[in-house]
C-alpha cells in the first residue's frame, strides 16, 4: 500500500502514538494516507477509536516484526481529534 508520509512511534506508550498520528494527520492534505508504526500494545484498540472519533478512515492494520502498522486515510478534519 502506497502512503503520504510515516509517523514511527515506536517504543512510545499511550497516548503518544495517538497524538503523534493526529498531529501528523493534521499537517496532511484531506485524503492522505499516513502510515503509522506503533509497539504499544495498547495501540490497537487506540488508533482504531481515535480514527472513528476523529473523522479518519483505517485503510488497514498488520504486525511487521515488533510494531503494529496502521494506514489511516485523512478525513475532512470537520470533527476534532
Amino acid at each position: 500500500m502506497d502512503w503520504d508520509a510515516e509517523e514511527d512511534a515506536a517504543g512510545l506508550i499511550c497516548p503518544l502514538p495517538v497524538l503523534r498520528a493526529r498531529k501528523r494527520l493534521m499537517a496532511l492534505p484531506e485524503g492522505a494516507v499516513l502510515r503509522l508504526l506503533a509497539t504499544d500494545p495498547a495501540s490497537v484498540v487506540d488508533v482504531p477509536h481515535f480514527c472513528a472519533e476523529a473523522g479518519h478512515e483505517l485503510l488497514a492494520q498488520s504486525r511487521e516484526g515488533a510494531c503494529e502498522v496502521f494506514f489511516i486515510r485523512r478525513g475532512s478534519g470537520s470533527r476534532p481529534g
